[in-house]
């Protein structure tokens, strides 16, 4: 018997491709970890990333908000101030805040995330209440964002005062931001005494150091009425002026405010911990005195007022008042103006202004105060040599001399260096016993007479 044969099915090979995948992005934002579990290395990456600054940061703030609302954030101060960040090309671009919400990037630069003065801060913002829809123009009418606003400001400041912890770390950023600081107080009357408390000033008790606000009160008198200020252009012009005399004297400390900015922060900043801030430029300076000065004080000045009165004859509008002076020492004499008004230091900042309007200038400029001090004996001299004949020419040319030093002495410009000039050539003549038939001094025979008010021949010469 034959076996029949079976067909075998032919199998069909079927391949299956299968796959799998690597989760590349699986590493959470640098601002969702905890702060803890970061190192310094992995912030310098993520800052340069962010920044494209090629030195690492100088400070960071990384933190979280929960509550209403909830955010994270990374703070980061840089070391060195941008070169423009004042310039007005800048302006538009000034922040340096990238928003984000719930993880996806909204936008570069949020220009409502952080006030002007704070425009060096640089970081991150991840808001989970945001919608994602938002668009610009609604961003500034967001109440959110201005919540957010709020505690950035908070942490900046936070931020500054941990840096301020370490003298020579802090010594670099006031250096860098100082500017910005002092922006703040001007601007941001919320958080103004928190600004104040960075705040750095040289001071006549200083030395080659700053000293802070808090120093300072800590170093005060009993007595002392306030905390003194002298404004200037240099550190190197203010530290010898006439108006610090008495104060030194006193032992009373004083703040050199020598940067153009400062006039217009303490504008602003009228007290710190409750201890007014005082100007020793301005009329009004008050300072504790005992019974035997003020009684000096008052004798100085019966005897003076008939001098008083000659000058501001002489000086006519010159000048709106000449008093006695409590504040000098050794000077003869000093200007300085009205307490609410200009002081000699913003006039000169005013006057330097490129696009000021000159109209401005006319109702915010003070009138000047001459003060004289009774003790130096350039006034006693002069003062007796009133009394004795007050159409006395040497006497008038005298005043206008002493007008002239006590302008520049007290940081005012003169108002005609070239009758200044005259004045002091012909002192030279005297000195060098020429004579002014000379022909050396022909050229001068044009210049003024020393005496502006009747235009006389001066009689300078007479003086021994």
């Amino acid at each position: 018997m034959r076996r029949k044969k079976t067909k075998r099915k032919k199998q069909k090979k079927i391949k299956e491709v299968s796959h799998e995948w690597n989760h590349v992005n699986n590493q959470k934002p640098l601002w969702m970890r905890k702060a803890d579990d970061i190192t310094h290395e992995e912030y310098a990456s993520f800052y340069k990333a962010l920044t494209n600054d090629w030195e690492e940061h100088a400070a960071v703030k990384h933190f979280s908000v929960e509550g209403q609302l909830e955010f994270k954030s990374v703070l980061f101060v840089p070391k060195r101030a941008p070169f423009d960040m004042f310039e007005g090309n800048n302006r538009k671009k000034w922040n340096n805040i990238k928003l984000y919400v719930r993880r996806v990037f909204i936008m570069d630069n949020c220009e409502d995330l952080m006030p002007e003065y704070l425009q060096f801060v640089k970081g991150v913002v991840d808001s989970e209440d945001l919608p994602l829809n938002i668009s610009r123009e609604s961003l500034q009418q967001n109440k959110i964002l201005r919540v957010i606003k709020k505690n950035l400001v908070k942490k900046s400041l936070e931020l500054f005062n941990e840096l301020a912890e370490d003298a020579e770390k802090y010594k670099k950023f006031y250096e860098a931001f100082a500017k910005n600081l002092k922006l703040g107080i001007h601007e941001d009357s919320t958080n103004r005494t928190k600004i104040a408390k960075l705040l750095r000033y040289h001071s006549t008790k200083s030395g080659e150091d700053m000293t802070s606000l808090d120093d300072y009160i800590s170093r005060m008198t009993e007595n002392q009425p306030g905390i003194y200020f002298v404004s200037g252009e240099s550190k190197r012009a203010v530290e010898n002026s006439p108006f610090l005399e008495k104060l030194k004297k006193k032992g009373y400390e004083v703040l050199f405010m020598v940067d153009p900015i400062d006039e217009y922060a303490v504008q602003q900043l009228k007290e710190y911990e409750g201890k007014k801030l005082i100007s020793a430029t301005k009329e009004g300076l008050k300072m504790e005195e005992s019974d035997d000065e003020k009684k000096a004080f008052e004798e100085a000045k019966a005897k003076c007022e008939g001098l008083c009165k000659l000058v501001k004859e002489v000086l006519d509008d010159k000048v709106e008042k000449v008093v006695i002076s409590p504040r000098l020492a050794d000077s003869p004499c000093v200007l300085v103006t009205g307490e609410y008004g200009w002081s000699a230091n913003m006039e000169r900042i005013m006057k330097a202004q490129a696009l000021r309007d000159s109209s401005t200038g006319a109702y915010m400029t003070s009138k000047k105060t001459m003060e004289i001090n009774p003790m130096n004996p350039i006034i006693t001299s002069l003062r007796d040599k009133a009394e004795a004949d007050q159409s006395d020419k040497t006497v008038k040319d005298l005043i206008w001399l002493l007008y002239d030093t006590s302008l520049l002495t007290s940081g005012f410009s003169l108002d005609d260096p070239t009758t200044f000039a005259g004045r002091i050539h012909r002192l030279i003549k005297l000195g060098l016993s020429i004579d002014d038939d000379d022909e050396v001094d022909k050229d001068m025979e044009d210049l003024p007479p020393l005496d502006d008010v009747d235009g006389e021949e001066s009689t300078m010469e007479q003086v021994d």
